[in-house]
């Protein structure tokens, strides 16, 4: 995927107005089956892998062993207790990997299925009704984390989940790569599409489109160093079952964290980037900044950050540093759009 097909902002709007298509292949898949199966999800994700029936997804993480995050993903349920697909980012395919099958004690069959699978993202407000044209399966009506396998754009053996990670609604599509399956489904999604005014969309709206609702990004806002608690993902995190540094993360949401995930909004003139410091208005370090862009949807600049407990307050002003001087910002709530 290329950073822009025709720029930044005018795919942006393409996607919260209309549709976009996101080529996101790169993306990992595993196939988890077999009677222990869900016994494996539940030991090595917080969240809890029991509720999921057929055709439903989850967003979960995997703590790393001092309640840190190895990862976040997606297990979608194909069969209860047996059969579940795991979906992690690219960049941890081989980290994920090594990190589910040291837990797999029981010998649980695990697939890496990345190299064969192919996963395209139509996003916006138009996608789903423009995707309903390529195929018999009910897509119009697939409730958020849910999704259903068929035949799309004549090409049997697809998945396709109401799980983007835009806000904009639309569907991703995930489906075998075989022959010129690939090439097949993307000619066929513009076909529909484009006489309507659906376009490529590359990586840097994708991430100003995430950024406004306040998803998480492996690697900027969330790592092995942050805890889902502090990342505002309690909600994920569930203690009715066994995982990887429950009694960690037990500890802290009893004592509470000493640092939170928050949005920012710029008050002055500069945009937050990542790994920028944050200084309270005394000129004391409080924090540091793990996303920020001019926001298409807004026109201001916008951004998360990790704050001290006491300054992660709703209203609070602070001090984005920006080549060393301090440019007044605020603590605000997210979604930002």
């Amino acid at each position: 995927m290329p950073i822009s097909y025709v720029g930044i902002n005018e795919e942006h709007h393409a996607v919260r107005k209309n549709a976009g298509v996101f080529d996101v292949s790169h993306m990992g898949e595993f196939l988890v089956e077999g009677p222990d199966a869900l016994d494996l999800i539940q030991r090595v994700t917080s969240n809890d892998a029991s509720k999921l029936v057929a055709g439903k997804a989850q967003y979960s993480c995997l703590p790393n062993e001092n309640g840190g995050i190895v990862d976040d993903l997606i297990i979608y349920c194909i069969e209860p207790n047996q059969s579940y697909l795991l979906v992690v980012n690219a960049a941890n395919i081989e980290k994920d990997w090594n990190w589910i099958s040291k837990y797999n004690t029981k010998g649980v069959s695990m697939k890496n299925i990345s190299e064969e699978t192919g996963l395209l993202a139509v996003q916006g407000p138009n996608a789903v009704q423009y995707m309903q044209e390529l195929t018999d399966m009910d897509i119009t009506n697939l409730k958020y984390y849910t999704f259903v396998m068929g035949t799309f754009a004549g090409i049997p053996d697809v998945l396709v989940s109401a799980t983007g990670y835009t806000g904009a609604g639309g569907v991703e599509i995930y489906f075998p790569i075989k022959g010129d399956n690939a090439q097949k489904i993307w000619n066929e999604i513009f076909r529909v599409g484009k006489p309507k005014g659906l376009q490529p969309i590359g990586l840097a709206a994708r991430d100003t489109l995430r950024l406004e609702m306040g998803y998480c990004l492996y690697g900027n806002d969330i790592d092995d160093t942050t805890s889902p608690l502090e990342a505002g993902l309690g909600w994920i995190t569930k203690f009715t079952k066994d995982f990887t540094a429950k009694e960690i993360l037990e500890k802290q949401k009893a004592e509470g964290v000493s640092r939170k995930l928050v949005g920012i909004e710029m008050i002055d003139r500069g945009i937050p980037r990542h790994g920028y410091k944050i200084q309270n208005m005394n000129g004391e370090e409080v924090g540091y900044i793990t996303s920020g862009t001019q926001s298409p949807s807004l026109n201001k600049a916008i951004g998360i950050a990790y704050l001290r407990k006491d300054v992660a307050v709703e209203g609070t002003e602070i001090q984005v540093m920006i080549r060393d001087k301090g440019v007044k910002a605020k603590v605000v709530k997210m979604p930002f759009a």
